[in-house]
């Protein structure tokens, strides 16, 4: 009897400890619409974005190797076009602030939400899937988006994100 108490009492707490753990996922909200979505955690891939999916921090911010990255990206992706080449806006508004045409891309998991699903403003999601639809190999990572925005943060006021 003492060890089905031990054991129940054990369930109990792994049980607890799986739903403590599923609900501290951060939940996504599309720019466009303000509906919620889900992303497959099989594309949070590494620690970086593990911890991102966890808590809404992006732990690239300040990483100088993952900054370099995300400059690229953002150049290879053609987001200067609209953003300018230090991202202060060009057709396309400025992203680093004070100010932000989406507030929420104040904090790095807005800018994220932003940039997977796109706006109504005529930005088009540069997820991965998401950028084409017809080719779901097609757009940025996670861990890429990531390192974008870590980049974006260096052009800006000082704003992390993270805050």
């Amino acid at each position: 009897m003492l060890v089905k108490k031990v054991l129940m009492s054990s369930l109990l707490v792994s049980m607890m400890t799986i739903v403590s753990v599923a609900s501290a996922d951060v939940t996504f909200v599309k720019t466009t619409d303000g509906s919620t979505f889900k992303l497959d955690a099989a594309l949070f891939d590494t620690p970086a974005a593990k911890e991102f999916l966890a808590t809404g921090k992006n732990s690239y911010v300040g990483n100088a190797e993952a900054v370099a990255k995300g400059k690229k990206l953002f150049g290879m992706y053609s987001c200067t076009q609209c953003h300018g080449p230090d991202a202060k806006g060009q057709v396309g508004p400025g992203l680093v602030g004070p100010t932000f045409r989406y507030p929420k891309d104040a904090t790095n998991k807005g800018m994220f939400e932003t940039l997977w699903h796109g706006t109504n403003g005529g930005m088009d999601g540069k997820g991965l899937g998401i950028m084409d639809a017809t080719d779901p190999t097609n757009g940025l990572k996670v861990d890429e988006i990531l390192k974008v925005i870590a980049w974006v943060r260096t052009q800006g006021t000082g704003l992390t994100g993270n805050e």
